[in-house]
């Protein structure tokens, strides 16, 4: 006899569905951070593909992979028709790039992105449009000032980055920041030190909505970063990882070089009067970017220079060999599901 009792409309309860699943719709509550150079549409794609989600960074797709902006977000779309998200620095250095970020935002609402990823300035505006057509924003934050302007703002959830982050990392633990956040009623996402899978399962029985990983996904075959970056990060190990404020004049985590030993990391006289200065400090902000995202898309994407800053977070620990994305995925909701279930 056939049974033909509809099935539950209750979803099934299990140590991966958390708030960041319900908002985002993906099925592992892992997030394949945005990264200049290296968010690739493949490595975008291949991420959300597997279950977790991608994040494009359009600055990223554009000057560094070559695509025009839309034509690269159908792509993505070609290569997956799971749920992606976009990668939006908020800050107002100068109208050209908030109206060209008022584009990308507004093309990539139009190819069907429901989440953003919001930093470094007020979100208010892709939080309006987000909402408008249901769709979802988390702030990047490292404390708790930081998070309560992303909430004012309207935003859906945090992303907390750490002090083990790759990049611009934060000051606390991830211990630290979840304390210092977790009150605030919203999904907080651990970004910073996840390399191997007991990371991740260590976050989500911490208490966090999810994880965001960078470092771990340029190791990958789908990212087209030089072999000699991926090589750099699988050799690595947390040691290896210091604070430079030579590239961006804030202190960015980077694999120690002897070339940077020899400069030293931190920024010069010249630079640290001018970033004291009200006005001089956002002169001296966009030097150091446009020569920070030169350096960048030219040591990714090249053979290793004994000059080169490779950027990557003390996660380099529990990263032992390049790997296929989805494995990667995969092998993480297997040890969630293992050790949580």
């Amino acid at each position: 006899m056939t049974d033909l009792t509809p099935p539950s409309k209750t979803p099934l309860k299990t140590p991966l569905k958390t708030p960041l699943t319900e908002h985002t719709g993906i099925e592992i509550p892992l997030i394949c951070g945005a990264m200049y150079p290296c968010s690739n549409p493949e490595l975008v794609a291949a991420a959300s593909a597997a279950g977790g989600m991608g994040i494009i960074q359009p600055l990223s797709l554009v000057y560094v992979h070559g695509h025009e902006y839309r034509e690269g977000l159908q792509l993505i779309r070609r290569l997956t028709d799971r749920p992606v998200g976009l990668n939006v620095i908020v800050e107002k250095s100068s109208k050209v790039y908030l109206d060209r970020m008022m584009r990308y935002v507004d093309e990539a609402i139009e190819e069907g992105v429901r989440f953003f990823v919001t930093s470094l300035g007020n979100p208010q505006w892709v939080v309006d449009k987000a909402h408008a057509v249901g769709g979802h924003v988390y702030h990047d934050v490292t404390n708790r000032k930081w998070a309560q302007k992303g909430l004012d703002a309207g935003v859906d959830g945090l992303i907390a980055v750490n002090r083990r982050a790759g990049g611009h990392a934060g000051d606390g633990s991830a211990e630290a920041l979840l304390d210092e956040l977790g009150d605030l009623g919203v999904p907080v996402v651990c970004a910073g030190g996840i390399g191997h899978e007991r990371d991740f399962v260590a976050a989500l029985r911490m208490g966090y909505a999810g994880v965001q990983m960078g470092t771990r996904f340029i190791a990958t075959t789908e990212c087209n970063a030089h072999d000699d970056y991926k090589r750099a990060i699988v050799e690595a190990g947390e040691e290896d990882i210091v604070l430079t404020e030579r590239i961006t004049g804030v202190p960015v985590a980077v694999i120690k070089t002897p070339y940077l030993e020899k400069i030293g990391t931190k920024a010069g006289p010249i630079a640290r009067w001018m970033l004291r200065g009200h006005r001089t400090k956002h002169w001296m902000r966009m030097i150091y970017s446009l020569q920070f995202l030169w350096k960048l898309k030219q040591s990714s994407m090249r053979r290793f220079s004994s000059k080169d800053f490779l950027q990557a977070g003390k996660s380099v620990a529990g990263v032992t060999a390049i790997e296929p994305t989805g494995d990667i995925i995969r092998r993480f909701a297997a040890a969630a599901r293992s050790e949580l279930g």
